[in-house]
């Protein structure tokens, strides 16, 4: 290995940490992680068997195939806050939903865990707002096109312009 080829490795792991920061930013990241954790012991915990010695204890219920698609859909929702951030709002109410019915449905939401998470995952994806645009360095706080609040140029009655008229 060379010397050179240190710094740019150095480099290449900098800009994706970068790209993935600004990516986890724009999007209800955390939320979508428990939600998509939530899934998981919902769909696995009826389906498992506990062996003790010579003794197996089985955690099935009567509606396993509810807790699968319970579980299936928190997974898919969990996948939806990240990859449709629009959405983030019905995403994380039918996960507290879901998480809910899950306590019914699947050995008490997987033992209280999955119904947890998802909650708490459902109420993140839900209060999750985008942020305010970086400033660039040494100038004003970046705002939208056109210079006004609005996006629209002259549309501001704050800069003075007022679409080219006086307000007096």
């Amino acid at each position: 290995m060379s010397a050179d080829t240190r710094p740019r490795l150095k480099e290449n792991t900098g800009r994706k940490r970068t790209s993935f920061r600004e990516w986890r930013g724009q999007r209800p990241f955390w939320g979508g992680v428990l939600t998509l954790l939530a899934g998981f012991p919902i769909m696995y915990i009826p389906y498992a068997n506990l062996t003790i010695g010579s003794l197996t204890v089985r955690m099935a219920t009567t509606a396993g195939a509810g807790s699968l698609i319970i579980g299936v859909l928190l997974v898919v929702l969990g996948l939806t806050m990240w990859f449709q951030p629009a959405s983030r709002v019905f995403a994380g109410v039918a996960a507290i939903l879901l998480s809910l019915v899950s306590l019914v449905v699947s050995n008490f939401g997987a033992f209280l865990i999955g119904f947890a998470l998802g909650l708490v995952g459902g109420a993140l994806g839900v209060s999750w707002a985008p942020g305010k645009p970086v400033a660039p360095e040494g100038g004003e706080p970046a705002g939208p096109a056109g210079g006004a609040p609005g996006g629209l140029p002259g549309a501001s009655p704050v800069d003075g312009a007022n679409g080219g008229h006086s307000a007096g």
